[in-house]
């Protein structure tokens, strides 16, 4: 495929990691003091020891970038982690996300209606960006008209780093977001629905009910995570797919081969490209002693390109088998929303397959990705197929 890119190697993600699994798989950048690991092997560790890596990233006294996850599931270690989590999990079991099934292909198909006649879209704007943002709101009880501030509150937290402080844009953001869900929190407490914030709102830990940090932590990480990774796995894999010759027309006939390509895609264009630790205490990682308390990036988006663990690793391949990735996370930080997120993109990805014969991303298209060190996406993706 011929393509412009605004910048050829923003479309590949952070074309420095093989250099760096290479030559340095664990490197300290001494400006800020931060550490980064690159290799399988060692993420994969960094991501599942966490007793050694916690999760805590930033104490007890986080930055303003970090308060509206300062109690969440992503920043809390056992016992207090496996409390959470044992409280949402419930809204994410395999037969509670089936159940969706039925009302993620509805919205499929009618985010489909709104295109199919004109022959191009931008596919991330058209359907899948609203797809998961309607689907988590709806489990949230979020009103329908509040979902539009939703795509702009989540790229920005996305474009922000735990290890530097936020802009002025990024602090109001944060702002508003908190202020946000702590008038929904405090309108589902007098008023409650049949949702997760109001079921959360019931729910008691040893006899307790959650704090207002917590819940604030819940409604913020599930917006984000809700949002974010299904936007960019179903962006993600149309752009793979096109770029793959045969592979559109494949699937189509092949709709059973789906569930495979995702997660080659997930590995091969992982939409989480980075998580966060810092050390609980003095450790090595490939032979490189770190010292406690050191902030430490683990790059998923790396690890997932390892040849060491992957076979022709640069290689976009469906028929790759069984793919141990780490897309998801690893250990007690998987993520609890990962069933749901394949759901999501099998159903519209099969949809999008089944009625939009000859998909394609057009000639002299210019593709940007998101602004993150974070995730991986496209800002937008233009795509046309054949008329019907």
């Amino acid at each position: 495929m011929d393509l412009v890119r605004e910048d050829e190697p923003s479309l590949n993600p952070f074309p420095h990691y093989e250099r760096m699994r290479e030559s340095a798989p664990v490197f300290q950048d001494e400006q800020p003091g931060s550490w980064h690991v690159f290799r399988y092997a060692d993420v994969e560790r960094v991501l599942s020891d966490h007793g050694t890596f916690s999760s805590r990233f930033g104490g007890d006294d986080p930055s303003e970038a970090g308060q509206l996850f300062a109690a969440s599931l992503v920043t809390t270690d056992p016992p207090r982690h496996r409390q959470l989590r044992s409280l949402v999990s419930q809204a994410f079991t395999p037969k509670a996300v089936e159940g969706l099934a039925p009302r993620i292909s509805a919205l499929s198909e009618d985010l489909l209606d709104k295109i199919v006649s004109a022959g191009t879209a931008d596919l991330i704007e058209d359907l899948a960006y609203p797809l998961p943002v309607i689907v988590i709101a709806e489990l949230m009880g979020i009103p329908a008209e509040d979902r539009g501030r939703f795509k702009q509150w989540s790229d920005v937290i996305v474009s922000q780093t735990q290890s530097g402080a936020p802009n002025a844009d990024q602090s109001a953001t944060n702002r508003e977001m908190a202020e946000y869900f702590l008038a929904l929190i405090e309108h589902r407490r007098s008023r409650p629905g049949n949702d997760l914030i109001s079921n959360l709102l019931l729910a008691e830990i040893d006899g307790q009910k959650l704090s207002v940090a917590e819940l604030l932590g819940f409604c913020s990480l599930l917006l984000v995570a809700g949002n974010e990774t299904t936007t960019n796995l179903i962006g993600n894999a149309v752009l793979c797919f096109t770029e793959t010759p045969g592979i559109t027309e494949r699937l189509r006939v092949q709709p059973a081969l789906l569930p495979q390509a995702i997660e080659e895609v997930l590995r091969y264009r992982s939409p989480v490209q980075s998580m966060y630790r810092v050390t609980a205490a003095d450790t090595a990682l490939g032979g490189v002693p770190i010292p406690a308390g050191a902030p430490l990036v683990a790059w998923i988006g790396s690890a997932n390109r390892d040849e060491r663990q992957f076979e022709h690793a640069e290689r976009f391949d469906v028929d790759r088998g069984p793919i141990r990735h780490l897309a998801f996370g690893h250990g007690i930080h998987f993520c609890l929303g990962a069933p749901l997120a394949r759901l999501e993109a099998r159903i519209a990805l099969q949809a999008i397959l089944a009625r939009l014969p000859g998909l394609a991303v057009p000639h002299g298209s210019r593709l940007q990705r998101m602004d993150s060190t974070i995730v991986y996406g496209l800002k937008e993706l233009p795509v046309s197929w054949q008329g019907n």
